[in-house]
């Protein structure tokens, strides 16, 4: 949890922060999984990959960030649709999860399906099973839950009844296919977009994205959009360059 009242005040799912570690740090974008505004903090999920997040993990209470931005990015549009089926792979969770909340507040049936690699790379499921009308869990190697992956949970349920939305957030190839597999059944689907982004104004242009033709920038026109009309071998090209 990170001290930032001003932010935890002025968030809503979807939203997302820029943290520096340090003055000589690189610029991160974090989703805001939670927040308190009675403490004033917020809830970021940080994944150790690099030197930043290592950084970060490694941090002791009462240690200070050097800067911590936002809240930025478009609020997720939260309204009752009816049945949502909302996905999320790995650390795709944590962002999902203020989404999960908010959905289920506004009156709708919520059914998650979480996935991930293994057993041990499932997070947040508690706080998921909170706000959800059901949990699904995927693995790649069975080792909890359904042997199997995402799009597998997904169509389970749309095959057994009426889904009005889908969400899913996580990898860029798992969000190509849980959308090609809405798109059979023309389920209208929303992704949160996890491109490569630097400043998260829209001034530096590397979080660009095809969306229906146009480019668009996430930081700004985003995080989320129709899953859709996003051109996601594009995406995934840039993300491997």
């Amino acid at each position: 949890m990170v001290e930032a009242p001003l932010i935890a005040k002025a968030r809503r799912p979807g939203h997302f922060v820029i943290v520096i570690d340090n003055e000589h740090g690189e610029r991160i974008p974090l989703t805001i999984a939670d927040a308190d505004v009675a403490s004033g903090t917020i809830t970021l999920v940080v994944q150790a990959i690099g030197d930043s997040t290592r950084a970060i993990c490694a941090m002791e209470p009462g240690q200070y960030l050097h800067d911590v931005t936002g809240p930025l990015g478009r609020a997720t549009d939260i309204r009752k649709f009816g049945t949502v089926v909302c996905s999320g792979g790995g650390v795709g969770v944590a962002p999902l999860l203020p989404i999960i909340k908010g959905l289920k507040e506004a009156g709708n049936k919520v059914i998650s399906v979480l996935a991930a690699r293994t057993k041990e790379l499932i997070i947040l499921e508690e706080q998921v099973r909170e706000y959800s009308d059901e949990v699904i869990i995927m693995t790649d190697d069975g080792s909890y839950g359904n042997k199997g992956l995402v799009t597998n949970g997904v169509e389970s349920v749309i095959e057994r009844e009426p889904v009005d939305l889908v969400v899913t957030i996580g990898p860029a190839a798992m969000m190509k296919y849980v959308t090609l597999t809405t798109k059979k059944y023309d389920i209208p689907t929303l992704c949160s977009l996890n491109t490569i982004m630097v400043d998260g104004t829209g001034m530096c242009g590397a979080c660009r994205v095809t969306v229906d033709g146009k480019m668009r920038f996430v930081c700004v026109d985003g995080p989320e959009f129709d899953a859709h009309k996003v051109d996601f071998d594009e995406m995934i090209l840039r993300l491997k360059a």
